[in-house]
């Protein structure tokens, strides 16, 4: 049995977006996997102007569930119990999603692919990667000079200490490096997700 707190707070989130894509018959949910920097975020967007499905940004959400973000375990854990059970409720309704969080561990994963099947809902993976010294380069940029579209705190340091736990994804996945064209990946996404 589920917390009511997270159904609530589930429910929270999903009364903030202000347009949700049209329902399909088979919903597809696209989740985005990569290191802080890689430009996951960049990717999503891109994706989005291709495919209209809602973008659930584990960045935004955590700050619209928690007024000052702590990013301890316990927390994340919490923001994760709550997207996925948003994603579960919006999958349910047919509406299409693309998670962008950093997805780096297999277990973590399961719980996603878990819900796809249940639900009968299309996945699709997508590895996000950029050479080290170009995320390095990002990573000091965007300490530099924090901007509003990027919503991740993510810095050098965070990068370091989360490379240690990253783990291949085990399932057929497309892989995209954001330091070249990206356009031939979300080109397969889309086809893909259309399939």
């Amino acid at each position: 049995m589920k917390a009511p707190y997270l159904i609530t707070d589930a429910n929270r989130l999903a009364d903030s977006f202000t347009t949700l894509p049209e329902a399909e018959s088979q919903p597809v949910v696209i989740m985005i996997s990569g290191l802080p920097g890689t430009g996951k975020s960049y990717f999503c967007r891109r994706l989005a102007e291709r495919l209209p499905f809602l973008i659930l940004e584990s960045d935004a959400l955590r700050k619209q569930l928690f007024t000052s973000p702590t990013y301890a375990a316990d927390e994340s854990a919490y923001l994760f119990r709550t997207t996925y059970q948003l994603i579960e409720d919006l999958l349910k309704k047919g509406i299409p999603v693309i998670l962008d969080a950093t997805n780096l561990e297999e277990r973590h994963r399961e719980r996603l692919y878990n819900i796809a099947e249940r639900l009968k809902a299309r996945l699709i993976l997508v590895n996000v990667q950029a050479p080290i010294e170009l995320v390095e380069k990002r990573l000091k940029k965007r300490a530099d000079n924090k901007n509003n579209q990027d919503n991740s705190d993510a810095d050098w340091a965070v990068y370091q200490k989360m490379r240690m736990t990253a783990e291949k994804i085990k399932r057929r996945h497309f892989t995209v490096d954001t330091s070249r064209d990206i356009t031939p990946v979300i080109d397969k996404v889309v086809r893909e997700a259309k399939r």
